[in-house]
């Protein structure tokens, strides 16, 4: 489900947003260039452009995932402290550091345990 989608920025022309055209912030964001509040400002616009879905279970970010992940074992101490303090996470590429969507935090550890992401 990548997305093209193009969204009013929040904060205008910062340096941040790699991809603005007229001040309208273009998703995927490069991860690694932005500071938590500018990510908590990309994961909303996703949640947005999702409907407010989970970009890897598809149900709902305000409720549980789906039962199959939920059900698959997570090894909680490979996760940093506060991983799951968060319920959704903006997921991203560890490989280019592009953004990929909104997931639950459970979803976020599923992909990053069992698919490497």
């Amino acid at each position: 489900m990548k997305s093209s989608v193009s969204v009013k920025a929040d904060r205008g022309s910062n340096p941040w947003l790699s991809a603005t055209i007229g001040g309208i912030m273009k998703l995927p964001q490069n991860y690694e260039m932005m500071n938590y509040k500018e990510r908590r400002l990309v994961r909303e616009k996703y949640v947005r452009v999702q409907k407010g879905l989970c970009h890897y279970c598809g149900l709902p970010l305000d409720g549980p995932p789906k039962d199959k992940i939920a059900a698959k074992k997570i090894t909680k101490r490979l996760f940093p402290k506060h991983f799951f303090k968060y319920p959704v996470h903006l997921h991203h590429s560890h490989e280019d550091n592009m953004t990929i969507g909104a997931v639950h935090a459970y979803c976020n550890a599923v992909l990053w345990e069992y698919e490497g992401e």
